[in-house]
């Protein structure tokens, strides 16, 4: 009995003597002057939407934000949230009000570190719009596929160019009096934008059934379906450049938004885009046997996808 009790005696000072001495523990840059003087994070504060994270040059002492233009957004009028170096200052202070539209959306702020050394940044906002809004006519369907391009087994083909490989009331083209209609409804804590897709099926009420019909008779719309029917959502991530399109039941395909350009292929084939077009990689699987085939450019080798569109507003 005696033995427990000096055991817990000795128990309950250790735990005394580790508090006493954390309590003694010193800061350990105390005595250390800092020159530190950079600012290490930049947010627009309150009625702001940010579009991703503040982007930080160190080496040129510039901060570039973009912010998203809405209704009311106010330039003249920004209180930023300021992180400047350990034990640094900056003016004006975080959280001042300060007025961007006066140097053509930029502002200089001074951050003196803890010596008395200081550095001027310049911080500039770029105003953002999304792009992608608007209703969209669907001008296209092209795939570039095939095994061995180096051997020539590859091509750029537009669907409708072989209607006999798809139904003769529910091929590709179809698809060529649908209209798209993009909406923006918001914007994700890491800078995403978020918003509504409407993929309306046109005149004709009909979405493409994308299965080959030759055979051997395939069904590729795991290829091809890349627009959702009727409604679904996307979410836009600016920093990757990869748009999201997300269908009612949860299914996200992932693609790119580009506008007017030419794409290289390699092996001397190309991509021209006149107006504007969602991009998918496709991984379709090499089939020697089938080279130089509509099969297998089409079904079993596809590698790019273009939906080209134009915005009528």
């Amino acid at each position: 009995m005696k033995s427990k009790i000096i055991h817990a005696t000795f128990v309950q000072f250790s735990i005394v003597l580790l508090i006493l001495l954390n309590g003694c523990r010193k800061d350990p840059y105390d005595g250390v002057v800092s020159n530190e003087k950079s600012i290490e994070n930049f947010t627009m504060g309150d009625g702001f939407t940010q579009i991703g994270a503040a982007v930080v040059d160190r080496a040129q002492g510039k901060v570039k934000v973009k912010v998203l233009v809405e209704e009311n957004t106010d330039f003249s009028k920004v209180k930023p949230i300021i992180q400047q170096s350990y034990r640094a200052t900056v003016a004006p202070n975080s959280g001042e009000e300060v007025n961007f539209l006066a140097n053509d959306y930029k502002f200089n702020y001074t951050v003196v570190a803890e010596s008395g050394e200081s550095r001027q940044w310049e911080i500039e906002v770029e105003p953002f719009e999304e792009t992608i809004t608007g209703e969209y006519a669907i001008t296209d369907l092209v795939v570039y596929g095939g095994t061995g391009p180096e051997y020539g087994g590859a091509a750029v083909l537009s669907l409708t160019s072989k209607p006999w490989i798809w139904s003769a009331t529910m091929g590709p083209q179809v698809e060529l009096d649908n209209k798209l209609t993009f909406t923006l409804t918001g914007v994700t804590p890491d800078g995403k934008t978020t918003g509504a897709i409407i993929n309306d099926a046109g005149a004709d009420g009909l979405y493409a059934d994308f299965t080959y019909i030759l055979d051997p008779r395939t069904d590729v719309n795991r290829f091809y379906r890349k627009l959702p029917k009727g409604e679904g959502t996307w979410e836009r991530d600016y920093t990757t450049g990869v748009l999201t399109l997300i269908f009612a039941d949860g299914t996200r395909v992932n693609c790119e938004f580009l506008g007017a350009t030419t794409e290289n292929l390699g092996n001397n084939a190309t991509k021209t885009i006149q107006n504007n077009a969602f991009a998918f990689s496709l991984n379709g699987t090499d089939d020697w046997s089938t080279i130089y085939s509509d099969f297998d450019k089409f079904v079993k080798k596809p590698r790019r996808y273009w939906i080209e569109v134009k915005k009528q507003n």
